[in-house]
């Protein structure tokens, strides 16, 4: 059997790290084509801009604060220990109306890596 490298990830020290946004940050966890997992932050009055994906389905986990989404054009709110699942190409966003940073794990099958369309 073929050696794997199996390597530890944190929020800390991830594989990769990146800044969107406004103030946002993404520490990549898993990123392969098959699926990549994230946790990210968003601060008090950010969020991302309307989009949606052609192939990959999104599950959004929130760890601290509370999100807001517009999904479909729908607003949903997701407490902290909740999640949502988005499905391809429903037009989504993923916002922070609350008074402290939003953080949150998405995973994303298969992953998002050019698979969005910005609205």
């Amino acid at each position: 059997m073929p050696a794997r490298d199996n390597k530890i990830v944190s929020g800390e020290q991830p594989l990769h790290f990146y800044t969107w946004g406004s103030h946002c940050s993404a520490a990549v966890l898993v990123d392969n084509d098959s699926f990549s997992i994230k946790q990210e932050t968003i601060p008090p009055g950010s969020g991302e801009q309307l989009h949606w994906h052609a192939t990959a389905v999104q599950f959004f986990y929130i760890l601290k604060g509370m999100a807001h989404f517009e999904i479909d054009g729908m607003l949903y709110i997701i407490k902290i220990n909740e999640g949502i699942a988005i499905q391809p190409q429903q037009r989504h966003r993923i916002f922070n109306e609350g008074v402290e940073n939003l953080e949150f794990l998405v995973y994303s099958q298969p992953s998002t890596n050019n698979d969005r369309v910005n609205l």
